[in-house]
């Protein structure tokens, strides 16, 4: 009984009312971070961030302003309340079998005295990590809904960072990555802007989150993000190049709105990952830490998985189309497609998807996703204004009941493809009738697409309309026991863990550019410090054909990457969805490559980043959840290196026999891409090894103990 009194009385002297203070402080369970939380002379909430006593975050604004209430100025400090959190928690899937949830917490709760007494807390937690806050706004009596139009948050800066980026903008993160300083970053961000047709690109210095820096000295690594975002727009950043200041941009709709909230509301959190190493920032689980814990009481039905697809063939010139027809729009009035003269190009037929099929059969690949099977795809591709694709209509010569037939036959899944064209209204409409017929028809798994400006018209891909509606669609698929895999949707932010059946999304420049200019090999160097930190991507690796004109049809193009740098893709972005994105004749031509595709985990039970830097290179071993094999992988950018795998993670006392998928003497990215050796070593924790890796290139290896 003393005990609980004592306890009781230190939750109450945590919470009692600092009127008199100006400031508050908190320190990260390590001690290497340290907050500080004060208002300054205008009654403005601000905080402060240091690391190891050295500013990372100088003091910077927080707070919201709004057509019924200022968020953002005239404050004072009513109370402070601190709490200490340390736990476990287990993924569903992951990079780890368990993750630990560590922090200090500091709720700072401000009130306008001058202005009809509005509150706001703002609740900061401090992991060993970095820092996440959020805006919590209780209902009142003088405001019980806002109208946001802008957030004052910052982020100021200590130096001209160098800054691992993308462009701002509402509709599109499907931008190669700009690596410059933050005082010259304007100039390259500028030259991409506007090469999407879709984009809405925004005007000014903006950049989208996360975002990736270094510190001139390259001792400090920083991403800021968000965290849990829901029923609230996408954040991006503006930079002041001056001052190294970076502010918060919330995604508007088209009347220049940000968001219509109902209080009591919680923002996102707003995320900052700090260390002095970058695999640290690689490591990071702070971004998960701060969603909720699943909501999904039986997961046993969410199956990560590797699948093949009737996909790149419609992209790399061997004239297959998504369409059955090609006189649709020639016929507006004509909707009886079984009256349509079919192209003879349509790549989504009975016999072909068989064929598909039984390559995954053969080759222990669980799935099979189809794009161009339902009606819809004429009326899309000539750009007329409605749009509609039909989820429950396949077409004439996709013969979806024997395709079901012949998938269990093979104990194989197909995989759903739901492209809305960016109809997200008419999407939401058939979505029940959609989802039914999927679960009829043995489907339990849907890629969504959004290739388009939305309709409605007002909004955004990361409005807040949008950000409600992707989420409303994986809930919904949840209830229907289906996974999601998002593409061209906002960018993730950790909702995974709370929904585990939203199993990757895309939201990047993925793999399919390969066809369309290249990826250069610096790209998936940068993606996993900044894309993959808010969840996995899929990016579809897996390309063992990287010269376009192999086809011999006329398109040409060379992929940024080697035959062994696809293999270690599986590893360095790992995705609880991990295609195998060639055509099943190109693997037979590289079996024994294909061999390690076949093999590869797509779930982990430890992750090890052994070598890292942005831009550069990424050295990572990871252990599979369902046996004692390990994995290591390893890629570059254009520059040749030799990788140092330190094997100091395996247990003591096992030996395990390494089997080496590597470039050749000989590889390069642009000149030699297919050049590759596959040797076996012995290895035990006491082993290094040095390994070379070709521009462009990279290596996977795969460890099995020794019986």
């Amino acid at each position: 009984m003393k005990r609980l009194m004592y306890i009781a009385m230190l939750t109450a002297l945590a919470a009692v009312p600092l009127m008199a203070v100006a400031k508050s402080e908190l320190a990260s369970p390590n001690g290497r971070l340290q907050l500080t939380v004060d208002v300054n002379d205008n009654g403005q909430p601000c905080y402060k961030l240091d690391f190891d006593g050295n500013e990372v975050i100088k003091p910077s604004l927080l707070g919201l302003t709004g057509r019924q209430g200022n968020f953002a100025t005239g404050f004072t400090i009513d109370s402070v309340a601190t709490a200490s959190h340390d736990d476990m928690w287990k993924p569903v899937w992951g990079e780890y079998e368990q993750v630990r949830d560590h922090y200090n917490e500091l709720a700072v709760t401000f009130v306008q005295v001058r202005e009809n007494g509005v509150t706001m807390t703002v609740r900061f937690r401090l992991f060993d990590d970095g820092l996440g806050f959020r805006y919590e706004l209780p209902e009142q009596p003088s405001v019980n809904y806002l109208t946001v139009t802008d957030e004052a948050t910052e982020f100021n800066l200590v130096a001209d960072n160098t800054m691992y980026c993308i462009p701002g903008d509402y509709d599109t993160d499907e931008y190669l990555y700009v690596t410059s300083a933050l005082s010259k970053v304007a100039t390259p961000l500028n030259a991409l802007r506007g090469r999407h047709s879709e984009s809405h690109a925004i005007d000014g210095v903006t950049v989208q989150t996360p975002l990736m820096m270094k510190s001139p000295d390259s001792k400090t690594y920083i991403n800021i993000h968000e965290a849990a975002l829901v029923g609230y727009p996408a954040m991006s950043l503006d930079v002041d190049t001056l001052t190294y200041g970076l502010s918060a941009h919330l995604t508007p709709d088209r009347n220049g709105v940000a968001a219509y909230l109902q209080l009591p509301f919680n923002t996102p959190w707003r995320t900052v990952i700090v260390a002095d190493n970058a695999c640290d920032i690689l490591a990071s689980q702070l971004i998960y830490n701060l969603n909720e814990p699943c909501k999904i009481e039986d997961t046993s039905w969410i199956k990560p998985q590797k699948f093949v697809g009737v996909w790149w063939e419609m992209f790399i010139g061997k004239q297959r189309t998504w369409a059955y027809s090609d006189y649709y729009k020639a016929k507006p009035g004509v909707t009886d497609y079984a009256k349509l003269s079919p192209n003879g190009r349509h790549a989504a037929n009975t016999a072909n998807v068989k064929r598909y099929i039984d390559f995954a059969a053969e080759n222990g690949l669980q799935s099979v996703l189809v794009e161009g099977w339902n009606e819809g795809w004429e009326d899309w591709a000539s750009f007329l204004k409605n749009r509609q694709f039909l989820f429950d209509k396949p077409y004439p010569d996709f013969d979806i009941d024997e395709l079901q037939r012949y998938a269990a036959s093979r104990g194989v899944k197909l995989m759903m493809h739901h492209e809305t064209g960016a109809n997200a209204a008419d999407y939401e409409r058939q979505l029940d009738r959609a989802f039914q017929f999927m679960v009829d028809h043995g489907y339990n798994s849907v890629k969504t697409g959004y290739v388009g400006a939305i309709i409605p018209r007002s909004e955004y891909h990361s409005s807040q309309w949008m950000v409600n509606h992707y989420l409303y669609v994986v809930q919904r698929a949840a209830d229907f026991k289906i996974m999601v895999d998002s593409h061209e949707a906002v960018r993730p932010t950790g909702l995974c863990r709370t929904y585990p059946n939203w199993l990757a999304q895309e939201s990047a420049r993925g793999g399919e550019f390969e066809s369309m200019g290249g990826n250069p090999p610096e790209h998936t160097t940068i993606l996993p410090f900044t894309r993959l930190k808010g969840g996995p991507m899929d990016y579809t690796p897996g390309l063992f054909e990287t010269r376009l004109s192999y086809y011999g049809e006329g398109k040409t193009g060379q992929a940024g990457t080697t035959l062994a740098r696809q293999l270690a893709l599986y590893l360095t972005m790992p995705s609880p969805l991990q295609m195998a994105c060639d055509l099943p004749e190109n693997y037979r031509r590289f079996a024994d490559a294909f061999q390690f595709i076949k093999d590869v985990p797509v779930d982990w039970s430890d992750s090890r980043y052994l070598e890292a830097e942005p831009g550069d290179y990424i050295t990572v071993a990871r252990k599979d959840k369902n046996s004692d094999d390990w994995y290591v992988g390893g890629i570059t950018d254009e520059n040749a290196r030799t990788a140092v795998v330190d094997f100091s993670f395996l247990p003591e006392g096992v030996d395990y026999v390494a089997t080496i998928y590597a470039d050749g003497k000989d590889a390069h990215y642009k000149d030699n891409p297919q050049s590759y050796q596959i040797t076996t070593k012995k290895v035990n924790r006491k082993s290094r090894i040095k390994q070379a890796i070709a521009p462009g290139g990279g290596f996977a290896m795969r460890l099995t103990p020794q019986k």
